[in-house]
C-alpha cells in the first residue's frame, strides 16, 4: 500500500487491531480468480456487491482486505484489492462457522450489500489485486508449513510423554520395540518436515525464487502433521479417542493444512509446473 495507507492502518494493527485477508467464495475456491465480488465506482467512492467465504478471523478482525473485480470482462486483470473497516455502510459480518478443527479462530461469510469503500482505501493499483493475492498465497504457505510442524510437534511430545507411563504387560509401552519403531518415524518425518519449512523461510528471507519450495513444505508438512496425529491416536489406544487427551484435537487441527491456503492438490500443480518450466 501508500504511504497513507500505512500510516493509517499499520500502527492500529501493532497495538490491537486484527485484519483478515478476504478472497475465498462459493464459485472460487481452488479456482480462485473466478470470483464474482463486483466494485463499481459512483461518487468518488468504490461500491461493493458480492459476498466472501470461509473467511479467517471474520469476527475477530477490525479491517478486511477485499478481492473485487471492477472489469469482469478483463478477467484476472480487473481484480482490485480493497480495505473494508467492519463499520463501512453495506458491510456484513455472518455466522461463525462450525468447523471440525482450529475452533478457537473464527470462520465467517462475510456480505456485502453496496458497500461504500473510499477512494484512498484501494490497496495497491487497480486491477493488481490478483498480485496481491498471489504473493500474500506465497508466503503465507511458509506460515501453514510452520502451523502444521507445530501441530505434529505437539502430537509428538504428548505421545512420548504418555508411552512412558502407561503401561502394559507389566512394563511402559515405549519399552517395546513395536511402539519405539513408530515413535522413530514419527520423529523423523517431523524432522523433514520442520527442515523444509526452514528452508522456504530462508530463501524468502534471503530475498531468492522460494515459491516452489513453499509449496513443497506446505504439502509436505500437511501430510506429515495428518500422519503424526493418526499415529498419536493409534499409541493413545482408547484414551486416544476421548477428549480427555490432548492428540484427538492435534488430529483435528491437522486437517485443514491440506485445505487452506491453496489445497495439497493445488501444491503438487505448482511444484509440477514448475519442474516442467525448467525444462
Amino acid at each position: 500500500g501508500n504511504d497513507a495507507i500505512k500510516e493509517k492502518y499499520l500502527p492500529k494493527l501493532a497495538k490491537n487491531w486484527v485484519g483478515a485477508y478476504c478472497l475465498s467464495e462459493s464459485s472460487s475456491g481452488s479456482d480462485a480468480f473466478a470470483l464474482k465480488c463486483r466494485a463499481e465506482k459512483k461518487d468518488g467512492k468504490w461500491i461493493l456487491n458480492g459476498n466472501k467465504l470461509w473467511i479467517t478471523n471474520g469476527k475477530e478482525a477490525s479491517f478486511f482486505i477485499v478481492f473485487a473485480n471492477i472489469d469482469m470482462s478483463k478477467g484476472y486483470k480487473g481484480i482490485t484489492a480493497f480495505i473494508v473497516e467492519k463499520d463501512f455502510k453495506g458491510f456484513t459480518v455472518g455466522k461463525k462457522e462450525d468447523k471440525l478443527g482450529i475452533r478457537a479462530s473464527s470462520t465467517c461469510e462475510l456480505m456485502f450489500e453496496n458497500c461504500e469503500v473510499p477512494e484512498a482505501n484501494v490497496l495497491g493499483e487497480i486491477g493488481k489485486g490478483y498480485k496481491i493475492a498471489i504473493e500474500t498465497l506465497n508466503e503465507g504457505r511458509i506460515g501453514i508449513g510452520a502451523q502444521m510442524v507445530g501441530i505434529a510437534q505437539g502430537a509428538y511430545e504428548a505421545t512420548l510423554n504418555y508411552i512412558k507411563t502407561r503401561e502394559q504387560f507389566g512394563k511402559a509401552i515405549g519399552q517395546f520395540q513395536g511402539v519405539q519403531f513408530q515413535l522413530a518415524q514419527m520423529r523423523i518425518e517431523l524432522e523433514a518436515a520442520r527442515l523444509m519449512v526452514y528452508n522456504a523461510a530462508r530463501l524468502k528471507d534471503a530475498g531468492l525464487d522460494f515459491i516452489q519450495s513453499a509449496a513443497m513444505a506446505k504439502y509436505y508438512s500437511s501430510k506429515v502433521a495428518e500422519k503424526v496425529t493418526s499415529q498419536a491416536i493409534d499409541l493413545f489406544g482408547g484414551n486416544g479417542f476421548t477428549k480427555e487427551y490432548p492428540v484427538e484435537k492435534f488430529w483435528r487441527d491437522a486437517k485443514i493444512g491440506q485445505i487452506y491456503e491453496g489445497t495439497s492438490n493445488m501444491q503438487l500443480q505448482t511444484i509440477a509446473k514448475m519442474e516442467m518450466d525448467k525444462a
